[in-house]
């Protein structure tokens, strides 16, 4: 079977959530480092966005996609069970993960991490800060038992992971962890997984 290559750049949340899923797989992969529209991405993805993938003749964009092609094509570990109902939780939260939570927080990441005046505009940041924390409230109520979806380690829990790592190092959204009384426990507890942390990044900006 050929070799499996994923595409994007390991600092992305959705590029670190499809190599976790691979890795709790069992799947080997060759990363391609490679950052939105550029050349590699733009030629699979038509609006230049990460992660893509190559493996034989087939090329995939959208971590969702790749993922479930991975866990159809691959043995091991399935990540979407075939139990219906308990299938359908996984994706619901993976959806809200992935198409609620990071779209609410985005704004604010870019605020800290790529400010477009080359430095935070606090004005912007007070008015984003409703919205991030209402995301991590949401995700304090779900993490109470210690996982997103349910009684175990699950794909909803692969999309929240990337993301509340970089929440946790800015300094509103590392207060508002905190009052949850719920995510710090849950942090802690998942980053002693190894396929937390065999996908670490390096730092933004390498």
């Amino acid at each position: 079977m050929p070799e499996l290559e994923i595409i994007g750049a390991p600092q992305s949340t959705f590029v670190r959530t499809t190599r976790i899923a691979l890795e709790e797989k069992g799947v080997a992969y060759a990363l391609t480092p490679a950052r939105p529209h550029s050349s590699e991405i733009d030629a699979i993805h038509p609006f230049g966005r990460i992660p893509a993938m190559r493996h034989g003749d087939l090329a995939l964009c959208e971590s969702r996609a790749i993922i479930a092609y991975v866990d159809r094509v691959f043995g091991g570990p399935k990540l979407i069970p075939d139990d219906a109902k308990r299938a359908a939780v996984i994706e619901q939260w993976s959806s809200l993960v992935a198409n609620a939570v990071f779209p609410a927080v985005f704004p604010y990441f870019c605020e800290y991490l790529f400010p477009a005046s080359g430095s935070t505009d606090r004005a912007a940041v007070e008015v984003l800060l409703p919205h991030v924390r209402h995301a991590i409230d949401v995700l304090g109520r779900r993490a109470g038992d210690g996982f997103i979806a349910g009684e175990d380690f699950t794909l909803a829990d692969m999309y929240a992971l990337p993301i509340l790592v970089y929440l946790n190092r800015l300094p509103e959204s590392r207060d508002f962890i905190g009052e949850t009384q719920t995510l710090d426990a849950y942090l802690a507890k998942h980053a002693e997984r190894p396929s937390f942390k065999s996908t670490t990044p390096p730092p933004l900006g390498t």
